[in-house]
């Protein structure tokens, strides 16, 4: 009875550890590939050691894709992270609370669309010929503004951008109601007889006490900004030429249409260090913020 007691605590971890090893392995596995030049149609790998890592710093093409991702992080910081907390401020007012179930419900429905499915409809939504937002410039006498967004190398990427913020930010503000509805209410009422303004309020109540999520909602973006793939590779496949290609896609492209595999590994690589060390970063940040307060 008393060693089944004692093993009943590790049964309980045994799921958690079953995991571990089901993300670690394939990572671990992952890396060591890189170290090879092989093919999914030979047995056979030739060890290369770091070549593939000295090649990825020479291809133009791996810094044309990681500009894109860098660029996908900054509007998305931009976007989601300070749009979604001012959606959020917003719904939460009180003069606009009763009707922020409805609002919820749009804002959020996006989010629980399919990538794919969403990626479909703005491809119609860019369209040159028939799509919505040329026709709309048309209509306000915009003519000179309306052009073929997704064939076009100067906004292919900006137009891409675009459907992740609108399909993301609702997730973000979701969040941010959440951190905002556990902010004592009192401190809005001390505030609001002390003169304060709602923008004074935002900035100086709001905006302080949801840090803590803050934090969390700019690594949930940025990992999502260096690990994005659906909506370049189904919107434009990384075209016109490179000019919306990003990491994800690139890898794609390399380990399935060049089968490159262990190039292809080796991109996995760097994109797994990039993420590591934006949360490595953040987590600093905060625990130093924290530390300070």
């Amino acid at each position: 009875m008393i060693k089944r007691d004692k093993l009943v605590p590790y049964l309980y971890l045994l799921p958690a550890l079953v995991f571990l090893l089901l993300v670690y392995i394939p990572i671990f596995q992952n890396i060591g590939d890189s170290l090879y030049n092989w093919s999914t149609f030979s047995p056979d790998k030739a060890f290369v050691g770091l070549d593939n890592y000295f090649t990825l710093l020479k291809d133009p093409v791996f810094y044309e894709a990681l500009k894109n991702n860098i660029l996908y992080a900054v509007i998305s910081i931009i976007f989601q992270v300070f749009g979604g907390l001012i959606v959020a401020a917003i719904l939460e007012d009180k003069l606009i609370r009763k009707f922020s179930p409805i609002f919820r419900t749009v804002y959020f429905l996006p989010v629980v669309v399919s990538m794919t499915v969403i990626a479909l409809l703005f491809s119609f939504f860019y369209n040159p010929e028939v799509g919505l937002l040329n026709q709309f410039l048309e209509m306000i006498g915009l003519n000179n503004l309306a052009k073929p967004w997704l064939g076009d190398s100067e906004t292919a990427i900006y137009a891409v951008i675009a459907v992740s913020q609108w399909q993301s930010i609702g997730y973000i503000a979701m969040l941010y109601i959440v951190s905002i509805q556990k902010i004592s209410p009192e401190l809005y009422e001390a505030a609001e007889m002390d003169g304060a303004n709602k923008i004074k309020t935002f900035f100086h109540i709001t905006v302080p006490a949801t840090k803590e999520m803050t934090f969390v909602a700019v690594i949930l973006t940025l990992t999502g900004a260096f690990t994005v793939f659906n909506e370049p590779y189904i919107l434009t496949g990384g075209g016109p030429g490179t000019s919306s290609e990003v990491l994800s896609t690139y890898l794609y492209k390399t380990a399935f249409s060049k089968d490159m595999m262990g190039y292809a590994s080796a991109i996995a690589t760097v994109i797994l260090i990039i993420t590591l060390l934006i949360s490595l970063v953040q987590m600093k940040i905060f625990k130093t913020g924290k530390e300070d307060s």
